[in-house]
């Protein structure tokens, strides 16, 4: 069955960066869009990154644009999300998604997405 298993949440303090992968098993990795969500406590599940299946576009969320970088690796079925300057709101739970390939443009909708992994907790110490 199909995988995604987030790795590399932790504590970090404000300013500082963190790395997210993401593995995924038991899919055609390349045909699929990969997209990181995230949640913190009380609110909606959000878009944070979307990056298509060749690795050729990707999207941000406003709130991350410019700190946050979203890149995978084919070969190894991993998609990754560099996180720099990060600050107190960016701490949540973070999902990996998989959303197979409907066009050249992959959505940031959640509902587009067809699966998703359990999330890894990144908190964000002031």
């Amino acid at each position: 069955q199909v995988q995604l298993v987030e790795f590399g949440g932790g504590l970090v303090q404000a300013g500082g960066s963190l790395r997210l992968s993401c593995a995924a098993s038991g899919l055609t990795f390349s045909s699929y869009a990969m997209g990181w969500f995230r949640q913190a406590p009380g609110k909606e599940r959000e878009f944070v990154a979307v990056i298509s299946w060749s690795g050729g576009r990707s999207s941000y969320s406003d709130s991350v644009k410019g700190r946050f970088t979203i890149s995978r690796d084919n070969a190894k079925n991993t998609v990754y999300l560099q996180m720099n300057s990060l600050k107190s709101e960016d701490a949540a739970v973070y999902y990996c998604a998989a959303q197979f390939r409907r066009g050249l443009v992959p959505s940031p909708a959640r509902a587009q997405y067809d699966y998703w992994g359990q999330g890894t907790q990144v908190t964000v110490s002031s």
